[in-house]
């Protein structure tokens, strides 16, 4: 189609919505956020569907960590449930696994299988799957700030040598590059400290749908009104068009 845009290599989910979406039915948030853990297979395996080659999802931001602390035990036990439950699938599917975000803060025991089911799925070739997991896009920049810093200290690289090529090359979704599309569920229409840098020309979609009502239609939904837009990156329409041919 002239003008418009292939299916997303890349695309990202802020999986919002599960508290309200068990307080809106009289129960308790953690219900909740069980049932929001049972939507991420339908979506993995929809997003490999539609031709997706990396999917990244916002599981829990440093921000979280605030919450009462029930229910932040209860993510952590549905998160380390996931990885044991996940982990069949994802050699079945190929599907390779990687985590950014301070993963040291998590609970020995959640590390530790998030760690394994990493290692057993490096080899494999199919959809990159990211999780989030105590993320924050502010921490990120900055720790690249210091990275480059300690580099230019050492005198391997020239503070006015710096471009943003050297930022890219420390982010910790390099090896999966910037998203095409970020998607957030439940209304909310904010990027909540996520992938900063990275979402500089991120087509965003908002939805009013809370994340355990997101069904892989909801996903196809999405990723048709990426296709319909033409991404003009600071250039004018004709331009952009000029530069697909």
């Amino acid at each position: 189609m002239s003008g418009f845009t292939e299916t997303p290599k890349h695309v990202a989910i802020i999986m919002d919505g599960n508290g309200r979406w068990a307080e809106r039915r009289g129960r308790p948030r953690i219900f909740g956020h069980v049932r929001g853990c049972a939507r991420v297979r339908d979506i993995i395996r929809e997003a490999d569907r539609q031709g997706v080659k990396a999917l990244t999802l916002y599981a829990f931001s440093s921000e979280n960590w605030g919450r009462p602390s029930v229910e932040v035990s209860v993510l952590m036990r549905l998160l380390y449930k996931w990885l044991i439950r996940e982990r069949r699938e994802m050699m079945d599917k190929s599907i390779r696994l990687r985590a950014i975000g301070a993963v040291d803060r998590l609970p020995e025991s959640v590390r530790k299988m998030l760690t394994e089911s990493i290692g057993m799925s490096k080899d494999n070739t199919g959809l990159q799957l990211t999780l989030a997991v105590s993320y924050s896009g502010r921490d990120e920049l900055t720790q690249v700030a210091q990275r480059l810093a300690r580099r230019v200290a050492a005198g391997e690289l020239a503070a006015d040598d710096i471009g943003e090529h050297h930022f890219a090359e420390e982010l910790s979704t390099a090896p999966v590059g910037d998203p095409d599309l970020l998607i957030r569920t439940s209304g909310e229409q904010r990027i909540s400290n996520f992938l900063l840098w990275q979402m500089a020309y991120t087509e965003l979609y908002f939805t009013d749908t809370m994340w355990p009502d997101f069904k892989p239609s909801d996903l196809r939904m999405a990723i048709d009104s990426f296709t319909r837009r033409q991404r003009r990156f600071g250039l004018t329409a004709r331009q952009a068009e000029e530069a697909r041919v």
